[in-house]
């Protein structure tokens, strides 16, 4: 069966999420900081009566912490019963691939890959999934447990 991604870029890194979790994709806008939540969540917006937290990706994923600007977007996507928005520079596109296209991460030492899913290659590019319900869980992955 093929799985379409949304594509969008963190940098220079184009990183996926399942097309089927995508609930909108909204121009940034400044989200109201909360006290006491962890250091990946930028604050909460209102989408149509509905506050949603909002994420900084790159921050979660440990790539630094983002500077939004104008031309970031949010992603909103939905994990579970609620939704969460991403924050990320910009959206490429769709993409459709085979599951059996998708290659594990690699094993490399201390890396901790929990918040995605895998690697896939399509146009010369390497997209980096996102695994969208261990993104939002605030407890810590388990290798950081374990140390």
């Amino acid at each position: 069966m093929i799985r379409q991604l949304i594509t969008f870029q963190l940098g220079e890194q184009i990183l996926g999420v399942d097309i089927m979790a995508i609930r909108e994709i909204r121009a940034w806008s400044p989200a109201t900081p909360l006290p006491n939540v962890p250091a990946f969540v930028r604050g909460v917006v209102n989408l149509r009566g509905v506050v949603l937290p909002v994420l900084d990706l790159r921050r979660r994923l440990g790539w630094g912490v983002t500077e939004p600007t104008p031309r970031h977007v949010i992603i909103v996507v939905s994990v579970g019963t609620q939704l969460h928005g991403l924050i990320v520079d910009a959206v490429n596109d769709i993409v459709a691939l085979n599951p059996d296209e998708m290659q594990p991460l690699p094993d490399v030492g201390e890396a901790e890959p929990s918040f995605l899913e895998g690697l896939v290659t399509v146009d010369d590019r390497m997209i980096t999934i996102v695994a969208l319900d261990r993104l939002v869980d605030p407890a810590p992955p388990p290798a950081a447990m374990a140390a």
